[in-house]
């Protein structure tokens, strides 16, 4: 067996296969493709190596370790949705028999998951996708009923990809149990020609994320093995009894680990985005503060402060969020898997507003930055219209965003229903109770403080959704069709929810470890951890004038105190997107290079145009010229 020396990021970068000539951006959609599965496969092969000694594992706390491939890979890694989601379905989902099975070959096969379909996308129960068990043969017959129901959507799938786990609607003896998952190849191994009965293919450009090789799949009487579907949690037995699963959400056990690893996606991809702006801002001098005085870099501008610090902020804090959250989804798949799944319905509300959250502030923030860096941040060598292209494609991926946020604000809707009850609560839910009780302190503006009123808000929005909702009930309407009629609202809810969590998080998490470390590092930290916290009560003030006792004197003292955080943050910018420790290859931005050579890398990336390999384009013989020599006077 080879061995290969660390770091990862050493060996890698030192692949001569891995570099390109003619940058990304200049290649066809086809050419970008295929350059990307080449050096795909050689990180592929790494990683199968360094994997060899170790098991699949269901649960692996988010990592960088591997992050060097958004360096050798500007767009999206192909193979990426093996790791994130293939592997992950099987080893949640199948029963140990089943894992033994279908991953017995190891790194020999290269899945993908396929649940959205043309016509239906976060609604599972919408899926027209159907496994029919046929009992003579002890075969599920896959069929795509209509042209709605062809998988749409799923990363590798389209050329990719020889396996897949497939979501569809289970028929046993005619009854129809739903959506289950099933273990389909769908390509033949040695040709990598598709199986007969299907029908397989790429969906074609988009606004970003083009080297995915996201596909279609229609499948045509296609027939597998009836162990094929994944057994752990319901069962078909050989005669058709069907068994129940003692949770149908467990089915979606893979989403929800995908969206409990984004807020660690996001708080990397902030990290890119933020150290880019940050060292081109340092770097780029412009206009004057004091008119007799040089230049100044745009950094000591102090709405330049204000549109970069809060995504050094929003990094840390979806970080410390992130890792907490981790902790959280652990825990409670410890309880599941010891038979108690009492805190899933409180995981699921996380995972679905804090995923959204997370996404949307993220593709918000990193174009914060690009339009910080002025017009050179327009270059796709700037690397930060990549970045925003991969932030908002996670906007909807695992989970349309609205409909995640309806679905956290059931369980505030259901909490504020056990607290009017007098029922206890979940810690990240108990302050409904309070509320209800009118067990709450007077405004403060200290970080603590905040925090308290964004809850305050949480649970006066919460309220009146449930208000809105009974008002709609009584006037005639189904409760489905109340619910409708107050989604703005609940929508509401569930992003104040999502905010008070994430600055309560981060500011204790913070507050918890600054006794460990230097107090330096504890003081910046605190700053960032602060600034977060009064950045959103800024944003959010029509709010806390509504439900809290906050006033205009503290609203003009937060204003005050965020100045001062900026400038207090000012000395340690650079050293902050340093700390970030990304290395230039994998930043792959002209602007933000840790050398500070902006405009000579600028020149020489612009000079790999392969309109600058001549001085003439043919183009000119073609077509200009007649034309000029028509119309010369």
């Amino acid at each position: 067996m080879k061995c290969y020396p660390v770091p990862r990021e050493n060996l890698v970068l030192s692949i001569d296969n891995l570099k390109d000539d003619i940058p990304e951006e200049y290649l066809s959609h086809k050419e970008c493709y295929e350059n990307v599965i080449r050096k795909g496969s050689v990180l592929y092969d790494i990683f199968s190596e360094l994997s060899k000694d170790r098991k699949h594992k269901a649960h692996q706390a988010p990592s960088n370790a591997y992050r060097i491939s958004d360096g050798i890979m500007q767009n999206v890694n192909p193979f990426l949705l093996h790791f994130a989601l293939f592997v992950p379905a099987i080893t949640n989902q199948a029963t140990p028999e089943q894992q033994a099975e279908f991953l017995k070959h190891g790194f020999g096969i290269i899945g993908t998951y396929a649940q959205t379909e043309l016509g239906h996308g976060t609604f599972l129960r919408g899926l027209e996708t159907t496994a029919t068990l046929d009992l003579e043969t002890d075969e599920f017959v896959l069929n795509s009923p209509t042209l709605t129901s062809y998988k749409w959507w799923p990363g590798g799938l389209g050329h990719t990809a020889n396996h897949c786990v497939v979501m569809a609607q289970l028929y046993v003896k005619g009854k129809c149990h739903g959506p289950h998952l099933f273990f389909v190849q769908i390509r033949d191994i040695e040709t990598h020609e598709p199986l007969p009965g299907l029908k397989l293919g790429e969906i074609g450009a988009k606004m970003g994320f083009n080297t995915a090789d996201n596909g279609f799949l229609g499948f045509h009487n296609f027939r597998i093995p009836r162990n094929n579907m994944l057994m752990k949690n319901s069962q078909v037995l050989k005669d058709g009894t069907y068994v129940e699963s003692k949770n149908e959400k467990l089915t979606y056990g893979s989403m929800v680990f995908v969206r409990v690893y984004l807020l660690s996606d996001m708080a990397y991809m902030l990290a890119r985005a933020a150290t880019i702006s940050v060292r081109y801002s340092a770097v780029r001098h412009q206009s004057h503060i004091k008119p007799d005085e040089p230049e100044v870099q745009i950094l000591d501008f102090v709405i330049q402060q204000h549109k970069l610090f809060i995504s050094i902020a929003t990094s840390h804090a979806f970080k410390i969020c992130g890792l907490w959250l981790w902790q959280t989804y652990s825990k409670v798949m410890e309880d599941i898997g010891k038979g108690s799944m009492d805190r899933l319905p409180e995981l699921h509300a996380l995972s679905c507003c804090l995923k959204t959250t997370s996404t949307r502030d993220a593709g918000w923030l990193i174009e914060q930055c690009r339009l910080a860096c002025g017009g050179h941040g327009y270059l796709m060598s700037s690397n930060l219209p990549s970045l925003y292209t991969t932030a908002t494609a996670a906007i909807t991926y695992e989970g349309e965003s609205t409909v995640l946020l309806l679905q956290t604000a059931r369980y505030l809707i259901k909490s504020w229903k056990r607290a009017m009850e007098g029922e206890s609560l979940p810690a990240t839910v108990s302050f409904l109770s309070e509320y209800f009780n009118k067990r709450y302190n007077k405004w403060e503006n200290t970080p603590k403080g905040i925090v308290d009123g964004l809850k305050l808000v949480v649970a006066g929005v919460t309220k009146m959704c449930a208000e809105s909702i009974q008002k709609h009930v009584s006037r005639g309407q189904q409760y489905e069709e109340a619910w409708n009629s107050s989604s703005v609202q609940l929508i509401k809810a569930s992003e104040a929810y999502s905010r008070a969590l994430l600055c309560e998080v981060f500011w204790f998490e913070v507050d918890k470890v600054s006794s460990t470390l230097s107090n330096n590092l504890a003081v910046v930290l605190k700053q960032l951890a602060e600034l977060y916290i009064t950045y959103w009560a800024l944003e959010k003030r029509g709010d806390l004038l509504v439900y809290t006792t906050i006033s205009k004197d503290d609203l003009d003292k937060l204003q005050e105190r965020y100045e001062e955080l900026l400038a207090l943050i000012r000395p340690n910018a650079v050293g902050l997107v340093d700390s970030f420790d990304i290395r230039d290859e994998i930043l792959c931005s002209t602007l933000g290079a840790y050398d500070g050579r902006v405009y000579e890398r600028m020149m020489e990336h612009a000079l790999k145009s392969p309109l600058n390999a001549e001085t003439v384009n043919q183009s000119f013989h073609k077509y200009m010229k007649p034309v000029i020599l028509k119309h010369k006077i």
